[in-house]
């Protein structure tokens, strides 16, 4: 169990911090066509889609049966669910009008990259603190979930779960350092938005650890991953789909979500 333990927490430290790939991208790339945005989330969400679905509800229905793991996963929706009113939605829409149109205030389809206009840096600074804020708050419950997977001894399995979490940090981190890098110019401070909103999950991870370690049974662990799916699922079509649907760009949504679950399918084969 202790070894498991080691697994489960590294994995989801590596999960959290690629919130600094994402700001890493952001360094180079300055400016992000909104085509490589919508390929990026519409790729996290089919591959969050797809191992929530084919691995995590599926294991959970084998091992604790059909009730159990639909009660877990449809109070992980819930539970995100709650989590989410409670977090403003506006800096959302904000952040992505602000990238997508500079001087406008509605984002226009089609449009391709992005271009400075008449808004003041501390609407773009706040934006990008507002992103970070919020993405450290959802990734609590992120943290429990790869925990969750670790923690079975299945050393592919949880790598898989891992690397769903990770691919849907990477356009977060992408999502907080471009507005703070126009906004101030300064990257490293952006970078270390990014990696403060990454942490946050694998101390949710520890917390969860702390409260659940005098009850973890094997059926606990099986529901876990069942409510772990339903968080997944609930940010895929809530957080994901949505924010990639604002750029205007919905064929390469779709592709990019074709294309993760494709290399998820090919990434259990291959695992298998």
């Amino acid at each position: 169990m202790a070894s498991n333990i080691t697994f489960a927490l590294l994995l989801t430290l590596i999960a959290g911090l690629s919130t600094g790939i994402g700001s890493t991208i952001a360094y180079f790339l300055h400016k992000p066509k909104s085509q490589h945005m919508c390929l990026i989330l519409g790729f996290s969400a089919g591959v969050m889609l797809y191992v929530s679905f084919a691995e995590l509800l599926h294991v959970a229905l084998e091992k604790v049966g059909f009730l159990t793991a639909n009660l877990g996963f449809f109070i992980g929706i819930i539970a995100i669910a709650l989590l989410d009113i409670l977090i403003p939605h506006e800096y959302k829409q904000e952040h992505v009008e602000e990238l997508s149109n500079g001087a406008d205030t509605t984002v226009q389809p089609g449009r391709h990259g992005y271009r400075h206009g008449a808004k003041h840096a501390s609407r773009l600074r706040r934006a990008g603190i507002l992103m970070a804020l919020g993405i450290a708050i959802h990734n609590f419950p992120e943290g429990i979930a790869v925990f969750s997977s670790g923690i079975t001894g299945d050393t592919g399995f949880g790598i898989l779960v891992a690397i769903a979490i990770a691919l849907h940090n990477i356009p977060e981190g992408i999502s907080v350092s471009v507005p703070i890098v126009e906004a101030t110019g300064k990257r490293g401070r952006a970078f270390l938005y990014s990696f403060a909103a990454g942490l946050a999950e694998p101390v949710g991870a520890l917390i969860g650890f702390a409260v659940l370690f005098p009850f973890l049974t094997p059926t606990l662990i099986y529901t876990l991953l069942a409510f772990a799916a339903g968080i997944m699922v609930y940010i895929s079509l809530d957080e994901l789909l949505p924010t990639a649907h604002l750029y205007g760009e919905e064929h390469v949504v779709i592709i990019g979500v074709l294309a993760g679950m494709a290399v998820m399918a090919l990434s259990i084969l291959m695992l298998s």
